[in-house]
């Protein structure tokens, strides 16, 4: 079932301990830190269906030549057997905080394809030395300062900043507006997301998927509990046992959309 990094299997840990050693290996004494976040730092992770959230800090910012290097790392090791889905900033990056925020290079399987391409064709359509920025790094960088693991080099604390509310908020606002239009493409990670969101707008709590689900079956009206039992199911097992109506997913979304509204409001 579900664990967290203290609880995880051997394989796990030396998946992650390997992707360490051998990133460590490239960016050398550039290196400041290696965090993880998401579910296998808050618990919740699932060896069926989670991915392992990763950032590296570094001193300076990073050549090109080393973030190609990097992306052949991340290529060859992700998805076998675990996706990974990791950014790497500089120290100036971080501080003073800007959202959304500057990173040079961020790996997940959504960049897969255009990453081999560019490595394959010699060519530096996407992994070049542009400065890009991504809002969901206020998320991930909040996650790691309150929940977060160091698995080797400085503490949190001594590395990330304290994120504003208003650009955590911001950062998260942004997936939920995604799910509640992608409800019916991916109802069980869409409605999870949709109960952390708003779990954390009425309470400021933090949570993995898991969490939010457990919460939203003892706190959530009794008439998604059927749904959230669903979700639940496919989302341990990674199975699409239990399939879902039309109009529970409208109940559900319809639902979520007031409420957060009048908590934004």
């Amino acid at each position: 079932m579900s664990c967290n990094w203290y609880t995880c299997s051997s394989d796990i840990k030396e998946f992650v301990f390997h992707l360490l050693t051998k990133t460590k290996e490239i960016v050398q004494d550039n290196f400041i830190g290696f965090y993880i976040h998401g579910s296998l730092a808050m618990g919740g992770f699932n060896p069926n269906n989670s991915d392992i959230d990763i950032l590296v800090i570094t001193e300076e910012p990073l050549k090109i030549e080393l973030k190609r290097r990097l992306a052949k790392l991340f290529l060859a090791y992700s998805n076998h057997p675990f996706p990974v889905e990791v950014s790497c900033l500089s120290r100036e990056q971080l501080m003073p905080f800007e959202h959304p925020c500057p990173f040079d290079f961020h790996y997940s399987e959504f960049w897969r394809e255009r990453y081999e391409q560019d490595l394959s064709l010699e060519t530096y359509e996407f992994l070049n030395g542009e400065i890009k920025k991504d809002p969901d790094l206020a998320a991930h960088i909040t996650i790691t300062f309150h929940r977060g693991i160091c698995l080797e080099g400085k503490p949190i604390i001594e590395v990330f900043p304290l994120i504003p509310q208003s650009f955590y908020t911001s950062s998260i606002m942004g997936d939920f507006y995604d799910c509640t239009e992608n409800i019916f493409e991916k109802p069980v990670y869409c409605i999870l997301n949709l109960i952390r969101v708003y779990w954390y707008l009425k309470e400021g709590v933090i949570s993995s998927k898991e969490e939010a689900g457990n919460w939203g079956l003892s706190s959530l009206p009794k008439e998604m509990h059927h749904t959230l039992q669903k979700v639940m199911y496919n989302y341990f097992f990674k199975q699409d046992n239990y399939t879902f109506e039309v109009n529970e997913l409208l109940f559900i979304s319809n639902y979520f959309a007031d409420n957060v509204k009048e908590l934004l409001s």
